[in-house]
């Protein structure tokens, strides 16, 4: 038996786990076509009908990512790191925006530094807050311990993501240009069961860096794949950045593709496409093993 279900990420979990459980096969099922929905209207039944007949027919084929491995935990992990990591910067601007429009003595007598600024404003003590001068005070302090809360918590869940990620593939961390951050995101973006990707063109357009064809006429070129995980494209990016800068391997690649006359984004392009090839065999191969001299 096949069954089909749509948000196997998302509310359709729980019905996937279920099923997967109980021997049923389950392939996810995209969201149904807008237009067709435009034309014949919405309704339960019919995107049930939908999701069964893409099914049957073989249209939807891809196999939905588990839940049960260590992957998993980085990836619910993520969702506070990124939180308290987000939190904290917009913490960070509004104690600026505080200072800006703050009293001129409280103003002048400010660190330069962002942490240097955090631990001063920490240490307050404000009277009464019917003062401006005192409830400026007050709301900096306020800002400020929030702030040195979660740059605490964010260290934390980095050293529980740093052990997680060289357990579930240390191959992928030992890789140049992939760290914590990176690693992470490319393991949730596979998932634990990374073998359901079929190959690594099939990765590398799930990663937004497989070229599409925009040739017309007598002209012949490919443009930038603008779908797929945006995240997993960030963290290809990156690692292309790193390279360039610190890879003498890369920096030799970048400087005879740009003397073909390829631009710097082509070049990227074309890196992050050799990328993800590597990232894709280190995904199906983790176990790193050191090679000697």
């Amino acid at each position: 038996m096949k069954v089909g279900v749509e948000g196997t990420g998302s509310y359709g979990a729980g019905l996937a786990r279920h099923l997967q459980e109980s021997g049923v096969e389950v392939v996810e099922v995209n969201r149904p076509n807008r237009q067709l929905r435009r034309q014949r209207g919405k309704s339960d039944p019919v995107d049930a009908e939908s999701a069964a007949r893409s099914a049957l027919n073989g249209e939807a084929t891809v196999v939905p990512k588990g839940h049960e491995d260590v992957v998993e935990s980085i990836r619910v992990l993520r969702v506070a790191f990124c939180s308290a990591r987000d939190t904290r910067t917009r913490l960070a601007l509004q104690i600026r925006d505080l200072i800006v429009t703050a009293p001129a003595a409280l103003r002048e007598s400010m660190p330069a530094k962002t942490a240097d600024r955090v631990a001063h404003c920490a240490t307050f003590r404000p009277g009464n807050v019917r003062s401006p001068h005192e409830a400026t005070r007050l709301a900096l302090k306020t800002l400020s311990r929030r702030y040195q809360d979660l740059t605490h918590e964010r260290g934390d869940l980095t050293k529980l993501l740093d052990e997680l990620t060289k357990e579930a593939n240390p191959a992928l961390r030992a890789a140049k240009g992939v760290g914590v951050d990176v690693a992470s995101i490319l393991l949730v973006a596979a998932g634990s069961n990374c073998q359901r990707l079929r190959n690594e063109s099939a990765f590398a357009a799930m990663c937004s860096v497989s070229p599409l064809q925009a040739s017309s006429g007598q002209t012949n070129r490919h443009r930038l794949n603008r779908s797929g995980n945006r995240q997993a494209n960030n963290a290809l990016w990156r690692i292309a950045m790193v390279r360039m800068t610190s890879d003498e391997e890369t920096k030799t690649y970048l400087a005879r593709r740009t003397a073909q006359g390829k631009t710097r984004c082509d070049v990227t392009r074309c890196l992050k496409r050799h990328i993800a090839r590597e990232v894709f065999h280190l995904l199906q191969h983790p176990a790193y093993e050191e090679v000697g001299p």
